[in-house]
């Protein structure tokens, strides 16, 4: 996979926070050495987090993320300031900008301290120092740059590289494989699967295990005991779409470890072993309960769609109760979940892992079970322990 090809969930998020007019959008083309952000005089160019995918060297593949000021007015700037925090939670990285002629004021360190809260590293950028001295009240977690002049700019990338986690990379399965092993790759070409392409965990696995220096071999539901019977030897593992469980379970012998694709990025986003402990809410649902089913993507909606259609017929089925079910998609996802009874989140491939722990986090904070719909399937197939013991 290229650089340019790096899915937006595997990228270091960076987000650029600040006061209208402190030179957030200006410092982003100073970064990026592109003109990729408006920049203007009037206070407030900036109306909705601008995100822009590239590679920001020596870093590697990025997100940046222009977002409104922290100091907008009224009911509109209110609920920027809003959309501006929600990009926050997403952040890997977060660069506050401010004026060094005027230095922190409250709204800058009430972000601070939130930053802080959520132990999310950070740097305080004193941007137009070619203007002012930069008032510099902690060197550790301290730029000083020009973006009109490109000054202290190359430093600031330097340093924005260094604030990224340290150890190894993480990987969707290849950590679970040895050189020369066969993987079977499920792969159900029905109404839901998209034209001409496979889904980005399908993609990822397929990678995964080519860099493994292993083998893929990759079938259908309906091609799956043919294809266990030619293999000539036992697979390493067989990993499917959750949907196919039942099928996929029923051909795949029992001494040949199954996952499906959502567990995985359950174990690959960190949140398998606490889904793990949440499971038994499924069966304490109760007549009136409401359940959330949350997406990290937005797509084009199938009759037969799995979060609003097959999981609401497939949990009212198991539990037998009257359960009422709501649903979010893309970056929107509920604050207060007290309505809520559970928690049920696709993969999120699409997010990053900090988004997706947020959520989790959130969810737990407020007593509210998350697991997510491999987990959920394969518990109601009967089949959860079996789909998870490859990983444990």
């Amino acid at each position: 996979m290229t650089m340019n090809a790096t899915p937006s969930g595997n990228r270091t998020h960076i987000g650029i926070f600040g006061r209208r007019n402190a030179g957030k959008s200006s410092l982003i083309n100073a970064l990026t050495g592109q003109k990729l952000a408006i920049v203007s005089d009037i206070k407030g160019t900036t109306t909705d987090p601008v995100s822009k995918a590239m590679e920001l060297l020596p870093l590697g593949p990025v997100v940046l993320t222009d977002t409104p000021g922290l100091d907008d007015e009224g009911e509109l700037g209110a609920k920027r300031v809003e959309k501006a925090l929600q990009a926050l939670r997403k952040s890997d990285i977060a660069l506050l900008v401010t004026d060094a002629a005027e230095g922190l004021d409250a709204s800058d360190r009430a972000l601070l301290e939130r930053i802080r809260a959520m132990q999310l590293p950070y740097l305080v950028v004193y941007n137009k120092c070619d203007r002012a001295d930069c008032p510099v009240e902690d060197a550790q977690h301290s730029a000083c740059v020009s973006a009109l002049t490109g000054r202290g700019i190359h430093e600031l990338k330097e340093r924005i590289a260094h604030l990224t986690h340290e150890g190894g990379e993480k990987r969707l399965l290849a950590d679970l494989l040895s050189p020369g092993d066969a993987v079977v790759l499920v792969v159900p070409v029905d109404e839901a699967a998209p034209k001409g392409r496979l889904i980005l965990p399908q993609q990822q696995a397929l990678r995964d295990v080519l860099d493994a220096h292993a083998i893929a071999v990759v079938c259908q539901d309906t091609e799956l005991r043919r294809t266990l019977d030619g293999l000539g030897r036992k697979p390493r593992m067989v990993v499917t779409d959750s949907q196919a469980f039942a099928s996929v379970s029923r051909d795949t012998p029992r001494d040949i470890p199954m996952t499906s694709f959502s567990i995985l990025m359950a174990r690959y986003k960190g949140y398998l072993d606490s889904a793990l402990r949440a499971m038994p809410a499924v069966e304490s649902l109760q007549d009136g309960d409401t359940v959330l089913i949350a997406e990290g993507c937005t797509h084009h909606r199938q009759c037969n769609d799995i979060g609003t259609v097959k999981i609401p017929r497939w949990l009212r089925a198991h539990s037998g109760k009257d359960i009422a079910i709501k649903t979010c998609s893309g970056a929107e996802f509920p604050d207060d979940l007290s309505e809520f009874r559970l928690v049920i989140h696709c993969g999120g491939c699409m997010l990053n892992e900090r988004e997706v722990l947020y959520r989790m986090h959130e969810a737990e904070r407020q007593g509210v079970p998350f697991i997510n719909y491999g987990l959920l399937i394969a518990h109601m197939q009967g089949i959860l322990e079996r789909a998870t013991e490859v990983l444990q």
